[in-house]
């Protein structure tokens, strides 16, 4: 009761409607492929109905205001893309190891599809799974037949064992290859690496007893979680060594340890942990920089007796370590015949996106998954368009990976109802830094004698990559004058200084 009372209390603090949304928040989506379960809607499309359903997406949540994709191109140990380490996934084209016809690349079209609308692209990755059921066929040419040593089965599916080397170095260079040959913006994992406990044990004797690094029986556990941590380390090694400007992002389950079992834990009675019984010390990864952002799960309503959604926030925001935390939504449990009031309330979510704004330290949030936001949501996305995400939004900076902002553009000038601008010439012996390049510009307006602040973002017009942009004036008999400003965004999104305001009539 105490805690729903501080919950209800903190909502009526926020003022919730009344807030202006921040000029940088992380705003995501997750698109899920295994099972099919967002895209493609089922396996075996054509290409071009694939492409049409891409454009779909990515025109609806552009519309709904986000900023970033998180696509799932490795649901199992198969790929979304052309691959000479696994083969094409049977949810892609209904057979494992058969590519899309006619042939084309379905991450580099979601990448340049995202880039298009000023979206980030996460290219989402699940490390240890091999197949869904383990009576699944797989290509003929999956790593699996060539080191059958390397698979266990556990519960009727299959996995690579994290407690072998190989396994982990697999991983490491499935993520080397992507992120050398495309443009992702972040890696992502979710919250599967050791997989969910069941009843019997992780069948993983042999490669600890090959395997323990001094461990003892008795601290299995411990070396499980040793497992993950090796993988984490050289992941993170390795992205900044190919491209410093990729980010690494986690997202795992809501709950790290409950404070029963640790006194840093959280006030929550969880019957699940990522520490002990996910084998994944997430907050050890946060500490070392390993990462840089936290995605937690919060998948509860605000109020929960046993993992409160405010509680949880809470927590989250102060074990970021000076790195990013954002916070994971559950759309998907929103529904008007749910049997939990809270979720009966499009409202719930709302309230959730401005506790998450209003805690220190949460630079925004992601909702799982795309394809609810293609029911009737009954007003959540309604509010996301005209009032919580109205106005555009810059992704949080990572100065801990580049502080350094671009140049600003030069030379503005207006040619008819358009408007068009010019980078910044550097000289031909400077080299400019990958992350320096810029990658976008953000158009302020705001009406002549307005007070202009580069920090409201209802002063931001748009973000876009082009050189310019063509306003659709209103009538000669209502037409006004409004102050026109440009900046530049590097791959980081540091924003250059603003270019001379410069007035025109819209």
């Amino acid at each position: 009761m105490y805690r729903l009372f501080l919950a209800v209390s903190l909502l009526f603090c926020l003022g919730l409607q009344a807030q202006v949304a921040p000029k940088r928040e992380f705003r995501a989506v997750w698109v899920a492929t295994v099972d099919n379960i967002d895209w493609p809607s089922k396996p075996g499309l054509s290409s071009e109905q694939q492409k049409n359903e891409v454009i779909s997406i990515l025109d609806l949540h552009s519309k709904n205001g986000m900023n970033a994709i998180i696509m799932q191109i490795r649901p199992a140990s198969d790929a979304f893309y052309k691959s000479e380490l696994e083969p094409w996934s049977k949810y892609l084209t209904g057979a494992p190891g058969k590519a899309p016809s006619p042939i084309y690349d379905p991450l580099q079209f979601w990448i340049e599809q995202c880039h298009l609308r000023n979206m980030e692209f996460h290219a989402w990755l699940n490390p240890f799974r091999v197949a869904m059921d383990a009576l699944d066929p797989l290509a003929a040419n999956h790593i699996a037949f060539k080191h059958p040593e390397w698979v266990v089965n556990y519960g009727g599916k299959l996995y690579f064992d994290p407690g072998l080397p190989q396994t982990r170095e697999f991983v490491v260079k499935v993520v080397t290859d992507i992120v050398t040959r495309y443009d992702v913006d972040a890696i992502h994992f979710d919250d599967y690496f050791y997989p969910y406990p069941l009843k019997e044990d992780f069948p993983d004797e042999g490669s600890f007893a090959q395997y323990n690094r001094g461990f003892t029986i008795e601290q299995k556990a411990n070396w499980r979680r040793d497992n993950i941590d090796i993988l984490i380390s050289a992941l993170s090694e390795n992205i900044k060594k190919i491209k410093p400007w990729v980010k690494f992002g986690i997202s795992p389950f809501g709950v790290w340890r409950n404070k029963a079992d640790d006194p840093d834990g959280s006030e929550t009675t969880a019957g699940t942990t990522n520490y002990d019984r996910l084998n994944a010390d997430i907050v050890k990864w946060q500490k070392k920089g390993w990462i840089d952002y936290c995605l937690p799960q919060l998948y509860w309503q605000i109020g929960h007796p046993s993992v409160d959604f405010l509680t949880l926030s809470k927590w989250w925001a102060n074990h970021a370590y000076n790195h990013a935390m954002y916070i994971g939504h559950a759309v998907y449990k929103l529904d008007a015949n749910s049997i939990v009031p809270e979720w009966k309330d499009p409202d719930q979510l709302i309230k959730q996106i401005q506790i998450a704004r209003q805690t220190p330290h949460i630079g925004g949030s992601a909702f799982f998954s795309s394809i609810h936001f293609k029911r009737d949501l009954y007003g959540f996305t309604e509010t996301l368009r005209k009032k919580t995400y109205k106005n555009p939004a810059l992704v949080p900076t990572m100065p801990w990976i580049d502080s350094i902002a671009p140049a600003p553009p030069q030379h503005l000038f207006k040619l008819g109802h358009k408007l068009i601008w010019k980078t910044a010439k550097t000289k031909k012996k400077v080299v400019v830094n990958e992350m320096d390049k810029v990658v976008g510009y953000i158009v302020y307006l705001n009406p002549v004698g307005q007070k202009f602040d580069a920090n409201n973002s209802e002063n931001i017009f748009t973000i876009v990559r082009d050189k310019s942009i063509v306003f659709q004036p209103n009538s000669r008999k209502f037409r006004k004058k409004f102050e026109i400003r440009i900046s530049a965004l590097d791959r980081l999104h540091n924003e250059s200084a603003l270019t001379k305001m410069k007035v025109i009539k819209l």
